[in-house]
């Protein structure tokens, strides 16, 4: 796992690389086809007004022509002889622009921006619409198409060698074919950030199950050693026990047994603890509810520590505030929750160890909170208390024991009677926890 993991981590990075590598080339191509064909179109719809213009100007009685506006010219001469009448005899800004826009429609460019003008043969322009003179002399970012208006009598060309043209100008070419594109690009936008976010998966899996792999080993050390002292002095007692010597004084025997004794209980509350860790791992901790009295249970809780507890000189300064502590809990996992805690303070305490155990009522709860004057916590070890497995770095504190599921069995606790637990800490200041249950309805 340790030299495969890098490897992996290398050849996702290089796959998402390029996968984005190839979208932003398969984006860029997109652009650029959907460009031309957006220009093809455009101009195939200029050329179809054309001809309608063109269709309309020699057909019917001709009207007397307005002169075209002065001063603008686009700089080119096309025309010897002027036409006696032209376009804008004819036809009004608007309607050539409904013309325009209806063929654009036709072309499935309904949104498609645009601007005109009919300019005559010597360059002036005749009719425009309201942005074309701004717009024409952008050819950076707007394309322009110049499109004849060819009379239908090939007569009329010869003789008189002039026609008008419609100008055209498609401003902000580049924009609107990304305006065009947008759904486009958000969908492979979407399903890039999905692609991004199965990798991201993947890698945060992979090194979850890197570090899960490292704290089992810990766990499985750390369930040997506790296993093999315990079996040691058992073995030890038993070859005393068998001694002509130890047999003849009881007073041995029995302390001999007593070892063994104790011994046995301390292999058999590591097994419990497994049990309990395989119990939450299938989720299958099931509760035996009944009505107790919480203070009761943390006096009883107390009692079996009375020894652990003369040991560190420790005190101990209960504050039953809570003028409720009817519970529904199960005494025997609840019982384990309050030891754990106790346990914990112990096992985490330095010098004169003092552990405030207080009750309080809130609204419909009871609150317990257990404080000591510990070793405390670190932030990372604050964030990760109650992870299966985990155990805390203890600093120059070599003799504490255990497997790291005892914080987790508490939340695991916790949760089943439907309460809360927060925890603070802090390095060499000791830590509070904080425990809330529904009380007894």
């Amino acid at each position: 796992m340790k030299k495969t993991l890098p490897v992996i981590i290398v050849l996702i990075t290089l796959s998402l690389l390029g996968l984005i590598l190839l979208q932003a080339s398969w984006l860029k191509n997109l652009l650029e086809i959907r460009q031309v064909q957006l220009l093809d179109k455009a101009n195939y719809a200029g050329v179809k007004v054309a001809n309608e213009l063109s269709g309309a100007l020699h057909s019917g009685t001709p009207t007397v022509r307005m002169p075209h506006k002065p001063g603008f010219r686009l700089g080119f001469d096309l025309s010897i002889i002027n036409k006696p009448f032209s376009i804008t005899d004819r036809f009004s800004q608007k309607e050539i622009y409904k013309k325009l826009e209806s063929a654009f429609e036709d072309q499935g460019l309904k949104k498609l921006s645009f601007d005109f003008a009919i300019v005559s043969g010597s360059g002036d322009i005749e009719l425009q619409s309201l942005n074309f003179e701004k717009e024409y002399w952008d050819s950076v970012a707007n394309k322009n198409f110049l499109i004849p208006i060819i009379p239908e009598n090939v007569a009329d060309i010869e003789a008189n060698n002039f026609y008008e043209h419609l100008v055209i100008v498609v401003p902000s070419i580049t924009k609107q074919v990304w305006d065009s594109l947008k759904w486009v690009i958000a969908v492979a936008g979407i399903f890039m950030l999905i692609i991004i976010a199965a990798f991201y998966v993947t890698l945060k899996t992979l090194l979850n199950q890197k570090k899960l792999s490292e704290i089992k080993s810990d766990f499985i050390n750390n369930m040997t050693h506790e296993f093999k002292t315990p079996l040691a002095t058992i073995s030890l007692a038993v070859d005393a026990i068998r001694n002509e010597k130890v047999q003849n004084n009881k007073e041995k025997l029995l302390y001999f047994s007593d070892i063994i004794k104790e011994e046995n209980k301390r292999m058999n509350k590591h097994v419990e603890t497994i049990l309990q860790a395989a119990l939450m791992e299938k989720q299958e901790l099931s509760l035996d509810l009944k009505k107790l009295n919480a203070h009761t249970l943390i006096r009883k809780v107390l009692d079996n520590y009375e020894l652990q507890l003369n040991d560190k000189n420790a005190k101990v300064e209960l504050l039953f505030n809570a003028t409720n502590d009817l519970i529904d809990a199960d005494e025997a996992h609840f019982s384990n929750l309050i030891s754990n805690l106790v346990d914990n303070a112990i096992k985490y305490s330095k010098e004169k160890l003092v552990i405030k155990i207080d009750t309080q009522n809130f609204k419909k709860s009871l609150v317990i909170t257990l404080e000591d004057n510990g070793i405390g916590m670190s932030k990372e070890s604050l964030k990760r208390i109650f992870e299966k497995f985990y155990r805390a770095h203890t600093g120059n504190v070599h003799n504490i024991k255990g497997f790291g599921l005892g914080m987790s069995y508490v939340k695991s606790v916790i949760d089943a009677h439907k309460g809360h637990i927060n925890v603070e800490s802090n390095l060499d200041k000791g830590t509070i926890f904080t425990v809330e249950v529904p009380l007894s309805s």
